[in-house]
């Protein structure tokens, strides 16, 4: 599949990776009051992907979150670019290198094409993170930010 279609329909991933990783979004989110987002976009637009990264955090009002502890996922598919970009509360209670080792096996997966495998795993660790540090609450806690993939340009 050529990669400029992807951005054109959507259909960088099947719809069964596509529900993979909503699905491990939506479980994620089940054992925590934290928020996961997924933004793919095919080039990246900074020469550090973190920066754009924090943009795209910034314009999908991802800090607007009650406890700060939103996390996003993103990936330049064309530019083989990809970060983790968490808010501040989450970024402080896992610390630099909890991410350089999610960054770190995001590759691996990637370097074998297999790039939604590494979404959902990415993911899969950061609602353990989030579990662990910002555990659900029944009579607090609301879905605060959609669980889609946002797809950019």
């Amino acid at each position: 599949m050529a990669l400029s279609s992807f951005f054109r329909r959507n259909d960088f991933f099947s719809e069964e990776e596509k529900q993979r990783i909503i699905d491990a979004i939506r479980t994620a989110e089940i054992r925590t009051s934290g928020e996961i987002r997924v933004y793919i976009e095919s080039r990246c637009r900074f020469v550090d992907p973190l920066d754009r990264a924090a943009e795209i955090f910034w314009s999908l009002k991802m800090d607007h979150t009650g406890d700060h502890n939103a996390v996003l996922v993103y990936v330049a598919v064309r530019d083989h670019q990809y970060a983790v970009f968490a808010d501040k509360a989450i970024h402080e209670k896992v610390g630099e290198k909890f991410w350089q080792e999610e960054v770190g096996a995001m590759y691996k997966h990637f370097k074998a094409n297999h790039i939604a495998d590494a979404i959902a795993q990415v993911i899969t660790d950061v609602g353990q993170a989030l579990h662990q540090h910002f555990p659900y609450t029944k009579a607090t806690d609301k879905n605060e930010l959609p669980d889609d993939i946002v797809f950019g340009k």
